[in-house]
């Protein structure tokens, strides 16, 4: 099941949008695959008695069991937009979190051997939030993952400033061609005076003009 696009906002674009890794699902498939077989031989080698009844009612555990587990996969969603990190699970009852890209201080992932070999890992996000640390497991290719978050968190970064410079040059009242750099540098600072602006964007946007001089 596919991320509801109606759930993004208007300037949301979506960049990733995955379910857990298959290997999340094959403990109950291998369990049902087993109860199947041993059914099998069962009805093959003797006819039906209270050992097979016995034997019916696991295949039926088994099969539910995998049902339920499945339903959890393919309801699951780990998306990455140009905004914020999501996750999502739950057939009728929804459970999520969401972590928007400014509040990111750090992602990492956990591969062990096997993992590497089969493309999965768990995935963990530090952030600013109340949740502090959040754990994802059974991410398909954690690493490629975590380049991608880490680029979004640049490219929200970079619209910020390019936002900041054009609210430093005036915005629609001037354009930044009628202004020069130390011009720009000082409306910028009555920006980060006002609040408007955080001294470490102040700083990164200040470097930028200065280097254009």
């Amino acid at each position: 099941m596919t991320f509801p696009r109606h759930l993004l906002t208007d300037d949301e674009d979506l960049v990733l949008d995955l379910r857990p890794h298959w290997w999340q699902i094959a403990p109950p498939a291998s369990l049902l695959l087993l109860a199947t077989v041993v059914g099998v031989v069962a009805l093959a080698t003797s006819w039906w008695g209270p050992v097979d009844y016995v034997i019916g009612i696991l295949w039926i555990g088994a099969l539910l069991y995998f049902v339920a587990n499945y339903m959890k996969w393919s309801t699951t969603n780990f998306v990455v937009t140009n905004e914020r990190v999501i996750s999502r699970t739950g057939v009728v009852s929804k459970t999520g979190i969401e972590i928007p890209l400014d509040r990111i201080n750090t992602v990492f992932f956990n591969q062990s051997i096997f993992e590497r070999m089969i493309g999965a890992g768990d995935l963990g996000i530090e952030s600013a939030g109340e949740g502090g640390r959040q754990q994802f497991s059974d991410i398909r290719k954690p690493n490629i993952v975590q380049n991608e978050i880490y680029r979004q968190v640049e490219g929200l970064e970079d619209r910020r400033l390019q936002r900041l410079g054009r609210a430093a040059a005036g915005g629609s009242a001037a354009s930044p061609a009628e202004l020069s750099i130390p011009e720009q540098i000082e409306k910028l600072d009555q920006l980060r005076r006002q609040g408007v602006v955080t001294e470490e964007e102040f700083q990164a946007k200040k470097r930028e003009l200065l280097d254009r001089m």
